[in-house]
């Protein structure tokens, strides 16, 4: 464990921020396109690179005997407890954490093997009831909650930076702009589950946990400045109190191109060849994908070889790794030819609660469509108005829910209760409720955006900003 004092970061003369903002808001699913582009980068303020942590770094923590030292001092020193983790994501199977990085003020830094120190509920023990400091927590939770590790109160510093206003919430772009610091991110999609884990890429992982503090104390004076403390305290308590989220049904209907089949036969060859890839991952604790691209099982869907030489001929299984196992991936594929008809998987997939795509809403309900439009404007007006991105605003799922079936009557007071049903947090039911419930019972009272910024009484089922399909 390093020695604890004030950081004073070292610095560097040279260097590049570079930010795959994976970080996610609590309605939104991770999206990696929102990692910084070229154009951001060089918009990006000027930045003093972060090279060393104050403190160095110390040796991994890896033995019981010097797990129970970390505890120690953790439970002996004072303030909100910085935390990250590292996974193996696209090398092993499932988000195990293979490494966790904990700091406090009179601690220093802490960099747990989780692997070798499976149960870390005495950490938690120790520090109490003090807040945890994260970013994008609900990356992190999971895999401390599977460490026994359960933070009495959290900060997330993406979520904040999200109800700030700011543009970009990946780590090392929120340290550019509110420390001025330039954080690496080089090593953020590294296999972590390597042993023994590089030099460079501890000293990484001890960075990053290094200026949470100090941004967590920023981001707080931001949020009291612009009244969204409180706003911020019920997004962090979501989060943290989130369930998990219940198994997908049909996971194989993920597969990227799944899409383009449209028979049920060459379904049923997806579903089998995704099955055998996922038990064969399991087993060896490799990521799916590196077991068998998902390119390879819609090219089997697609083509439906009969033989092993007619499945090796596709150019998706001619490489070696996937060849060696080909006779098992077309004992799959023979599966699933063989099946009888009432056993082939349907074309939809399993039946929803969900509303339908919005953009065929105006076919099966144009009443729902003129509420929906108007909606999209009233509350995106909102988000421009508080500077809160929309999908924090308001889940846009819950958004097209009332839409599609507005309660009766769709006066506030209901739509703040089916609101509150869909998981809205009460500073988004305060702000949504009444202007939402204007929409819907009357979508074309609502003033639409015009080309030149201003507003005009428009056509409501017209097109507007606002929530994406």
């Amino acid at each position: 464990m390093s020695s604890a004092h004030t950081p004073s970061f070292s610095h560097a003369t040279g260097g590049r921020d570079r930010d795959p903002a994976t970080s996610t808001p609590t309605s939104a699913p991770p999206d990696p396109s929102a990692a910084d582009s070229p154009a951001d980068a060089t918009a990006a303020p000027a930045v003093t690179p972060l090279t060393e942590p104050s403190d160095g770094v110390g040796p991994v923590v890896d033995t019981p005997e010097a797990f129970a030292e970390v505890v120690a001092a953790f439970g002996a020193a004072s303030g909100p407890v910085a935390a990250d983790a590292e996974r193996a994501s696209g090398y092993r199977y499932g988000q195990r954490t293979y490494l966790v990085q904990v700091r406090r003020e009179g601690a220093g830094t802490a960099l747990i093997d989780p692997i070798a120190v499976p149960d870390l509920s005495p950490l938690r023990e120790a520090v109490g009831d003090a807040e945890w400091i994260l970013h994008a927590a609900s990356q992190d939770l999971p895999g401390f909650a599977e460490q026994n590790l359960y933070p009495a109160r959290i900060f997330d510093t993406e979520l904040a930076a999200r109800l700030l206003g700011m543009e970009r919430v990946g780590l090392a772009a929120v340290i550019a702009e509110v420390l001025g610091l330039g954080l690496a991110k080089e090593h953020s999609a590294a296999d972590w589950s390597t042993r023994p884990l590089p030099q460079d890429w501890l000293r990484y992982a001890a960075l990053d946990v290094e200026v949470l503090i100090p941004l967590r104390k920023i981001l707080g004076e931001r949020l009291e400045e612009q009244g969204k403390a409180e706003w911020a305290a019920q997004e962090f308590e979501a989060v943290r109190t989130a369930p998990p989220p219940p198994p997908r049904e049909e996971p194989w209907r993920r597969t990227s191109g799944v899409h383009s089949l449209r028979n049920p036969r060459s379904l049923a060859v997806v579903r089998s060849l995704w099955e055998a890839r996922d038990e064969n991952a399991r087993r060896r604790d490799i990521a799916p994908g590196r077991v068998l691209p998902d390119r390879a099982i819609v090219a089997a869907a697609q083509a439906m070889p009969r033989s092993v030489p007619e499945l090796v001929r596709l150019p998706a299984f001619s490489g070696r790794n996937t060849a060696r196992r080909a006779a098992a991936w077309q004992h799959a594929i023979d599966q699933a030819l063989a099946l009888p008809q009432d056993a082939l998987p349907s074309v939809r997939g399993p039946r929803s609660d969900a509303p339908p795509p919005p953009r065929a809403w105006a076919d099966r309900d144009p009443e729902a469509a003129r509420r929906l439009d108007a909606a999209r404007v009233v509350v995106q007006r909102l988000s421009d108005e508080v500077g809160v991105p929309l999908e924090n605003l308001l889940q846009p799922d819950a958004l097209r829910r009332v839409c599609w079936t507005p309660p009766t009557p769709s006066d506030t007071e209901h739509v703040a209760q089916f609101l509150r049903g869909r998981g809205a947090r009460e500073w988004q039911v305060g702000l949504v409720a009444a202007p939402l419930a204007a929409a819907l019972a009357d979508p074309g009272s609502v003033p639409r955006p015009t080309a030149s910024g201003g507003t005009e009484a428009g056509d409501a089922a017209g097109s507007s900003p606002g929530v994406a399909d």
